[in-house]
This record gives structure tokens, C-alpha cells and sequence, in this order.
């Protein structure tokens, strides 16, 4: 109950339930949505990672070999429609519908199409493993508007983005409050812990009386874990004003850290995850290597697209070389602490350099 009260009185929600893994938690939103709409439809953007669970495995990697022009932009139809695995159910893909992230105009018509039917529209704030690419306040209010005049719920997955730009959601900063939001990772502090928080009247369907079946799970409601949230949510709460801006900054570091880098031995890549006109700052960041130099990188469309970006680059071969210097990184960098330094940051650079030096002989075969 405390963690509950905490949780709701950070994020706007009125009710929160409680579960071991994000995965778990966008899987019990989406059925409460459908649930709570009588509906089948799910709604998400192409490239939008929602955990191994039956609706977020669809939509999720890039599937058109050749896209429509040189730098990945805006094609018809978005390319990330196949199931990313095999056992689903094959009536689980015609159950998705995916739309482009950051793009208000396609998600109004594919509203006008099957608004009727979507039971809910689920969309990171900060795309995670797309690219670390905020949505913008224009894209995130148009998605309020569309779907509380479609009778679909709004749910925001805040499993990466949750007390990471700020200690709460980040729905917070950008002003547009869901129906429904998933929290995990940070709100744990490292321990198994995640939850779906929301309006009263959708989260009364969870658990018992409820109709959906929200409940089980071996690690679900464990007290070390819930004392860890309580903890770590609370020690954020009390120090926010000094946490943030200082592992926002150290995000910018990184990030042109790792650009200066790789250029320095000859391999031109490109940051993401720089803050907009409604995220201030981040500390977070994924490296990409676009063809050409003119690529912004701002869509899943282009970071993903394996025309547009070198994404084995990016995903596997810097990662395995950075192994190699004893640092770990996700899509070429990751999150950074309030534990790290700027020392740290320098010592990412150096092993940086030294990885792209084991790689720039292989690029030029």
C-alpha cells in the first residue's frame, strides 16, 4: 500500500497493481483495455519494444528490405508487421495495428480506420530500443485526443522512461496524462519489481471479482522487492532536484563522448537521445551509423532500417568490441547513474576508441 500510494502520487494514477517484470505489466494494461472496451484491437508504432508478450511481438523489428527512399523517410505503410516469434497465435498479427512514431497525422487515420475496434493505443514516451528518440508533445496530445474521441484507452509504457527523466512519469514533463501506465526497471531500484498504474474504473477489472485475471507470478508482490521500490522511489522523490540535471548531463557527455570518438579513428556515427521542446535533458543514448551523413536519425523508420543504418554495427559488433575494453553497453551505450562520473565518461571514450580501432580494418574490406 505504500508503495502503491507513492507510486499514484508521483505518476497522477489512482490505482496501481503490482507484478514482477514489464513484460508482465504492458501484458495485463492490454488486457485490461480489452477488457475494459470490449474490444480486440491494439494499437502501437512500428519499432516499439512492449516486452515478450503476445501483443508486443508485433511490430517490433524492421522487415522491408528496401525502403521507399535513401534515408528511411515516410513510406504508405510502416515496415514492422510480421510476429517477431515463432509458437504466437496466428490471429495475434491481424490483432496489431502499428502507426508511425511522432507522426500525428498517421495516427489520426489509422484511427479513422479502425478506431472502432482498437481497444487501446500503447506508445514508450522515450522509444527504447528503436533509437532513444523522444515522442514530441504534439504526437503524445494528438494520441489523448484520438483516443478518448475513439473510446480507445491510452497507455503509456514507462517501464525505460519512468523516474528516468524525472521522479515520476514522464507523462508528467510532457503534460498529457494516459489512461494507463506500466512502470518497472528504475522504480525497483534492481530488483524484480513492475506495475500497472491508471483510472479507478479500468483498474477495478484487475484480480479478484475483477474479470481479468490479474494475479500470479512467483516473485509478484515479493517484500524485498516492494522495499527496494519503496526506497528507491523515495529517495528520488527527496533528492530530484539534484539527480536529474546531473545524469541528464552526463547523458550529453556521453553521447558527443562516443561521437568524438568513433570520428576520431574514422568512423562517422550519430547520438540519439537529446532531449526536445518537452524533455529537457536525458541520460540516455543510442549510437547509430547512418550511410549518409545527412541522415538524422529521428525515426525508427531510419535507425532500424538496415538501408538506411549499419544496425549490426550498432547492436552487435560495437557491443562485443566494447567487451573487449570491459565495458558494457545496450545499442552502442545505454543509460548512465548517478554513480558514474565524469571519469567514467572519459574511460568510455578511451575504450571507445580503442573498440572502433579494432573495428575500422574489417569496415574497409
Amino acid at each position: 500500500m505504500e508503495v502503491a500510494d507513492l507510486l499514484c502520487s508521483r505518476t497522477g494514477a489512482e490505482k496501481a497493481r503490482f507484478t514482477s517484470s514489464g513484460s508482465l505489466a504492458t501484458m495485463y494494461a492490454v488486457l485490461l483495455a480489452r477488457a475494459f472496451t470490449g474490444r480486440e484491437l491494439v494499437m502501437k508504432v512500428g519499432g516499439g519494444w512492449h516486452g515478450a508478450q503476445p501483443w508486443g511481438l508485433v511490430g517490433v523489428e524492421f522487415h522491408e528490405k528496401v525502403p521507399r527512399d535513401a534515408r528511411g523517410r515516410r513510406a504508405e505503410e510502416p515496415a514492422f508487421r510480421q510476429p517477431e516469434s515463432l509458437g504466437l497465435p496466428s490471429s495475434v498479427s491481424g490483432q496489431v495495428v502499428v502507426t508511425r512514431f511522432n507522426d500525428p497525422g498517421m495516427l489520426a487515420e489509422q484511427m479513422r480506420r479502425h478506431g472502432k475496434h482498437v481497444a487501446c493505443f500503447i506508445v514508450e514516451p522515450f522509444l527504447g530500443s528503436a533509437g532513444s528518440i523522444p515522442a514530441t508533445r504534439e504526437f503524445l496530445t494528438a494520441a489523448r485526443e484520438l483516443t478518448r474521441s475513439h473510446g480507445a484507452v491510452l497507455i503509456f509504457d514507462e517501464v525505460i522512461s519512468g523516474f528516468r527523466f524525472c521522479a515520476g512519469s514522464l507523462s508528467r514533463l510532457l503534460g498529457v496524462q494516459p489512461d494507463l501506465a506500466t512502470f518497472a526497471k528504475v522504480m525497483g531500484g534492481g530488483m524484480p519489481v513492475a506495475a500497472v498504474a491508471g483510472r479507478a474504473d479500468i483498474m477495478r477489472l484487475a484480480g479478484r471479482g475483477g474479470g481479468v485475471k490479474f494475479s500470479g507470478g512467483t516473485y509478484c508482490c515479493h517484500p524485498s522487492s516492494l522495499l527496494a521500490s519503496k526506497t528507491m522511489m523515495g529517495w528520488l522523490a527527496e533528492h530530484e532536484a539534484e539527480v536529474y540535471p546531473r545524469i541528464n548531463a552526463l547523458g550529453g557527455q556521453a553521447r558527443r563522448a562516443v561521437e568524438e570518438a568513433l570520428a576520431s579513428e574514422g568512423i562517422p556515427a550519430r547520438c540519439t537521445g537529446d532531449g526536445n521542446e518537452a524533455v529537457p535533458g536525458c541520460s540516455m543514448g543510442s549510437v547509430n551509423f547512418p550511410y549518409d551523413p545527412a541522415t538524422p536519425c529521428t525515426t525508427p523508420e531510419q535507425v532500424k532500417n538496415p538501408a538506411v543504418c549499419d544496425v549490426e554495427l550498432a547492436d552487435v559488433v560495437l557491443q562485443l568490441a566494447l567487451l573487449l575494453e570491459d565495458v558494457h553497453v545496450m545499442h552502442g551505450l545505454g543509460a548512465v547513474s548517478f554513480a558514474h562520473t565524469s571519469e567514467d565518461i572519459a574511460r568510455l571514450a578511451e575504450a571507445v576508441r580503442r573498440a572502433a580501432r579494432r573495428i575500422r580494418p574489417f569496415l574497409e574490406c
